[in-house]
């Protein structure tokens, strides 16, 4: 039955219950992360260090690669730069994804 077909009051009843269901989502989800005593200072630390290490490892692997190329085929283009400025996309990319995928961890459990 849609919107339109319902009386004034059945759908205030119906925004009611919706809301009612909303909260008590939110609700279950903060209780749970009350609970939760494992994700203290240090899983912020941790994750930290995932995102620090998944922009900082293909960032210098693409400088090390752009000084080899700069190296072994000289040119009137800065490899480096452009590997450098690749790898730290590369990164973010990456970084973004492992915070995503622990978003939806916390969220899902």
């Amino acid at each position: 039955m849609s919107d339109e077909q319902l009386t004034p009051k059945e759908r205030r009843s119906k925004q009611a219950k919706e809301f009612t269901t909303k909260v008590c989502k939110k609700e279950q989800r903060r209780i749970k992360g009350k609970a939760q005593k494992d994700d203290t200072v240090w899983f912020g630390l941790g994750m930290f260090g995932v995102v620090g290490w998944s922009i900082a490892v293909p960032t210098l692997i693409g400088t090390a690669i752009g000084l080899w190329i700069d190296r072994t085929w000289p040119s009137r283009f800065s490899w480096v730069l452009m590997l450098l400025i690749l790898g730290v996309a590369v990164g973010s990319a990456n970084a973004w994804y492992w915070v995503k995928k622990a978003r939806e961890n916390i969220i899902n459990d």
